[in-house]
């Protein structure tokens, strides 16, 4: 029978495109990635890798077992949920994956209501950006990870995901209350001499941020690059910056900032994702409920606009 390890590993392989990657990624060393494919080789009895210069590609039939394999994981997963579906509590520990301004807004009262509902169950939250986070979910570093997608920046279609939307967010225009940046623009285009913080431009948020820029007729002089949304709203505060900022983030937060509304009233969706053999698991389903009663909690509302900008 093959090693389930093995072909893991082979499936691992497959995503991540090269051997040190996928050691990195399962905490191996490279050579125990490379002994492990051999011996895999071994048991099937067909070359499953290609030499291509210093690193390797699948074969046909690595392809069509790595298929076999994440159905096969996936399989002992859904066992597992239900299993623990089968117990009188919830014990172990979930690991999930977040970015910034969930974890500042809304994580806190969630892990408050996990605590008291759940007692046994530990949740380590580890924050990631996008890509990192699904990597992280794909390789079963993390149970469940908090995603978010911006208008106009499609979501790769990943397989075997399970996917739920928890909030649409408004995204807002942040300039300083005071200060030489505080003029109320009437159009965007208005603040294409400003200096700007943005997330990096590799990343969605940031490819968002400079097209909504660029659509207005301007390239943004983007001063300070950072994931950190307080680092924004705190550079529009001092006034060394205007942002975009999404409302989520919220006071106090976002004392001292004017929010300006933007044409089309733009909105990301926030969502969690889980493996599909995952996302019956109690702990899963648990900690999704918990975010889901902490928003309707706390209702996050559309923010008081101080102005909205004309098309």
């Amino acid at each position: 029978m093959l090693n389930l390890v093995r072909l893991h590993v082979l499936s691992e392989l497959s995503r991540r495109g090269t051997i040190a990657a996928t050691a990195r990624a399962l905490s191996y060393t490279p050579s125990a990635v490379s002994q492990q494919l051999a011996q895999l080789e071994r048991e099937t009895g067909v070359v499953l890798l290609e030499r291509i210069g210093r690193g390797v590609r699948l074969t046909g039939d690595a392809e069509a077992l790595v298929e076999h394999a994440d159905a096969a994981i996936a399989r002992l997963e859904r066992a597992e949920s239900e299993l623990a579906a089968s117990q009188s509590a919830l014990r172990g520990a979930l690991s999930v994956a977040s970015f910034q301004s969930v974890v500042v807004a809304i994580v806190p009262n969630a892990l408050d209501r996990m605590a008291e509902q759940n007692p046994g169950l530990r949740v380590d939250i580890t924050q990631r950006e996008h890509e990192q986070a699904y990597d992280g979910l794909l390789s079963h570093e993390f149970d469940l990870i908090l995603g978010e997608q911006y208008p106009g920046v499609p979501e790769r279609v990943r397989s075997g995901i399970d996917r739920s939307d928890l909030l649409m967010d408004p995204l807002c225009l942040a300039i300083p209350a005071v200060g030489p940046l505080a003029a109320r623009p009437r159009r965007l285009s208005d603040l294409a001499d400003a200096p700007w913080v943005m997330d990096p431009d590799d990343t969605p948020t940031g490819r968002w941020a400079r097209s909504v820029c660029r659509r207005a007729g301007f390239e943004p002089a983007v001063k300070v690059e950072s994931p950190d949304l307080l680092l924004h709203a705190h550079l529009v505060r001092t006034g060394h910056a205007v942002a975009f900022i999404p409302a989520l983030i919220s006071s106090p937060h976002l004392d001292g900032l004017t929010l300006v509304s933007l044409p089309d009233h733009p909105h990301r969706v926030l969502y969690t994702a889980a493996r599909s053999g995952r996302a019956a698991h109690p702990a899963v389903r648990a900690f999704r409920t918990a975010l889901s009663d902490t928003l309707e909690a706390q209702r996050p509302e559309t923010p008081a606009w101080s102005l909205a900008l004309e098309a």
